[in-house]
Order: C-alpha cells, then sequence, then structure tokens
C-alpha cells in the first residue's frame, strides 16, 4: 500500500465503490445476475462497514446500456443479484452514457460522487471513494472526496503511480482510509 503526501484528512463518514472489478468480478457489460460473483471479502468488508454505522454505495458506469449492448432493466437485475449477495447499499448512482456522451456522471466526472454524497446528506469531502481504475480516483478528486485504488489486471501502471492511495485489498483500502494521516 502507498499513500500520496497530502492534506490531514479524516475518516469518512460513507464509502462508496465501483461495481465492477471493485466489488464485484468484472463481467464485460454484463446484463446477467447468475454471472455476477463478489470479488474476494467484498461481503466482509461491506458488512463491517455497516456494523459501524457507515453508509456504503455504488457508483458505475454502465456504458453498455448507451451501446445497446445491455438494457436498463438488465442491468438492474445485475445491480439486485449485487445486492443479494453483498448486502443492502444506502444509494446507487449508475452512469447509463457513452464515452462520447459528454455527460456529468460518467467517471472521471464527478457528477455520481456528488449526487451519491448529497443523497446521504454529506458533502462530498466526508465520502470515500474505492475503486480499481483512474477513472474512480478521477471522480473522487474531482468531486473532493478521498480514494483508494485496488488494482487488479486491467488497471494501468499509470493510474497506480498516480492514485493518491493504493492498497492490495478491500480490506487493506477500508484501513487506509481510517488510518488518519497527523
Amino acid at each position: 500500500m502507498h499513500t500520496s503526501a497530502g492534506p490531514t484528512r479524516t475518516a469518512p463518514r460513507a464509502v462508496l465503490f465501483d461495481r465492477d472489478g471493485t466489488i464485484v468480478v468484472d463481467v464485460p457489460y454484463n446484463g446477467d445476475p447468475a454471472l455476477v460473483q463478489p470479488m474476494p471479502g467484498a461481503r466482509e468488508v461491506l458488512d463491517g462497514l455497516r456494523s459501524r454505522g457507515i453508509p456504503v454505495g455504488v457508483v458505475t458506469n454502465q456504458s453498455g446500456i448507451a451501446r445497446g449492448l445491455v438494457t436498463r432493466d438488465q442491468v438492474d437485475a445485475v445491480n439486485a443479484r449485487v445486492e443479494e449477495l453483498l448486502g443492502p447499499f444506502d444509494v446507487w448512482e449508475l452512469c447509463p452514457h457513452g464515452s462520447g456522451d459528454g455527460c456529468g456522471c460518467r467517471k472521471p466526472a464527478p457528477g455520481m460522487v456528488l449526487a451519491a454524497s448529497a443523497r446521504l446528506g454529506l458533502d462530498a469531502a466526508d465520502v470515500a471513494v474505492i475503486g480499481d481504475i483512474g477513472a474512480d480516483m478521477g471522480a473522487a478528486a474531482a468531486a473532493g472526496a478521498q480514494a483508494v485504488l485496488v488494482p487488479t489486471s486491467v488497471t494501468l501502471e499509470d493510474e497506480i503511480r498516480s492514485a493518491p492511495a493504493v492498497a492490495r485489498t478491500l480490506a487493506e483500502a477500508v484501513d487506509t482510509l481510517w488510518t488518519v494521516t497527523p
């Protein structure tokens, strides 16, 4: 794990997770709930946060909708399966747009992080984002939220080097958020 030097931060009051590659195994453009498989340790991490009264949410780009590869109903069914396997989330934010649509919600834009924070009644500065790629880190930074990268095989080396914090596992990522810098 590494963290970048920066201003003193406090523990977050909520944690937002990317979906694919972070809390569930990434199946590109998945429209089949039967293919949902939790990432190792995801249920335990989420349950641990819930038991401490920390709200948890999901912020997920789903460009397959814009591309016509999956329907919104299919994505909603996959999200329902994610909740069935990993427990309830306090907030879901989903971007159905493609990369060329110019929306403000598609990560790395801050829209979903800001919207999720507002729905939780929090300022984005009081929220953390955990994800597996640079777009997740970019959305957090643009919103003013904390962020931890949990790299996978698709994470680029530049994304790892530029992340504000990097952890090997979801559990380590959460531990990082509660290690307040002096």
